[in-house]
């Protein structure tokens, strides 16, 4: 009896299981802001998809295609039916790659999520791209839209390749993504969201570009819940400043009421320009992620 060869890994950052089961799932976004070619996503205006919507009355100059004679018939006058409109998404991963994004597999969190959520758009009709920052003090790498199931491989080698160094904030990255970003859509930020400007400005910007927020904040299972004692030396991954610090435990607690203060803060940034935002463990799975978390939550469907 001969066993069969086992299928290639199409890419590194998912099993082919995984894959399997996330080419099922699309994004949930919210916001109808969508560029005007087609596309899986509803627009808010009327069009000519085969979904219908309402009757409103005739008017001169309306496409005769669409009056429903059955009516007219019973009511000698003419009604238009319409349809939704379907748009295409334009879909953009902001994959931050800063140093502290090396720490207990963040990095590589951020990748597969990326490679996840990729798939979902390109299978979607979305156009789907990629920006790199916070690389040597703010560079940006980008992946330009690419649409359909025939970029796939292509998007999951770029993320592949993607390596965490520098210090760029993160809102700089952001600015440097917007001068030569087009398309309205969902843009997935992916990061730790350890940055010290203003956050409020960049994430203004999103969202007057037509972009709904999906914050995804990625820690590692030490930043959520350390385990300190006695005196230490604590040493930041990207400025290499240092802080020495006595009786650790003493602020334990201080440290995870800033840590919650500050994840708070980033939902109500998210939340109140009509984004969301999410914080997951690197610990956890990333199937318990994918298909748990984020359906709870109403990411995808």
């Amino acid at each position: 009896m001969e066993i069969a060869p086992s299928k290639p890994q199409v890419t590194s950052l998912l099993s082919n299981d995984v894959l399997t089961r996330v080419e099922r799932l699309r994004l949930n976004a919210v916001r109808r802001f969508t560029n005007r070619s087609q596309g899986e996503h509803l627009s808010g205006r009327g069009g000519s998809s085969i979904e219908f919507r309402d009757y409103r009355a005739y008017v001169p100059g309306d496409d005769m295609r669409f009056v429903d004679w059955n009516i007219f018939s019973r009511l000698h006058r003419p009604y238009l039916k319409l349809f939704h409109e379907e748009e295409q998404m334009h879909l953009v991963l902001l994959v931050d790659a800063s140093s502290s994004m090396r720490f207990e597999d963040k990095l590589q969190r951020a990748k597969q999520l990326g490679a996840a959520f990729g798939a979902m758009g390109l299978l979607g009709s979305e156009r789907v791209s990629v920006q790199v920052f916070n690389q040597r003090g703010g560079q940006t790498t980008r992946l330009r839209p690419h649409v359909g199931r025939g970029s796939m491989r292509q998007l999951f080698r770029f993320l592949e390749k993607i390596e965490g160094e520098g210090d760029g904030p993160l809102e700089e990255g952001i600015e440097v993504m917007l001068r030569h970003h087009r398309g309205r859509g969902v843009a997935v930020v992916l990061s730790d969201f350890l940055t010290t400007g203003n956050l409020r400005r960049a994430l203004n910007r999103l969202f007057f570009a037509g972009l709904e927020i999906f914050g995804v904040q990625i820690l590692g299972p030490t930043e959520i819940d350390p385990e300190v004692t006695g005196d230490l030396r604590l040493v930041d991954s990207e400025t290499a400043t240092t802080l020495d610090i006595t009786a650790a435990g003493d602020l334990a607690t201080l440290y995870q009421e800033y840590r919650m203060a500050y994840q708070h803060q980033l939902e109500a940034l998210c939340q109140q320009r009509s984004g969301r935002l999410i914080t997951i463990n690197t610990k956890d799975s990333l199937e318990h992620v994918l298909f748990d978390l984020l359906r709870r939550q109403g990411w995808v469907r």
